[in-house]
């Protein structure tokens, strides 16, 4: 799904940069001028996408797993609605059998639970 979606943004962008390369060509452009645009436009295309998958890349490898059982209070920190207290009461209810004792042990709601369920980890 995420290969499909990068591959149609960068479809999209590739397009954009062709039409708006090919509509400031003229009639009265020589063969020469033509390919010299066209060299210019597939450059930037080049470019973009490049931009565009380095993004995506990043995007993707910005959700970096949390050891419940390991992470320091800075780490617990950075996961979405997670404050430096809560962070102290993840650490004071250690250890932990499964990533959901958060919410049986009434350390996270349900609903913090769920903002962080995908970000949190027991590495055995």
């Amino acid at each position: 799904m995420r290969f499909r979606l990068l591959f149609l943004v960068l479809m999209v962008a590739s397009l954009g940069i062709i039409v708006s390369a090919l509509s400031g060509c003229s009639p009265n452009q020589s063969p020469d001028q033509l390919r010299e645009k066209t060299a210019e436009a597939t450059a930037a295309i080049k470019q973009d996408t490049k931009a565009v998958a380095e993004g995506v890349k990043e995007g993707l490898s910005s959700k970096k797993s949390v050891d419940l059982n390991k992470a320091s209070r800075e780490d617990l920190s950075t996961l979405p609605g997670i404050t430096a207290a809560r962070a102290d009461r993840i650490i004071a209810e250690r250890p932990y059998a499964s990533t959901h004792q958060l919410v049986t042990r009434h350390v996270l709601s349900d609903d913090e639970y769920t903002a962080v369920q995908d970000r949190v980890v027991i590495v055995k």
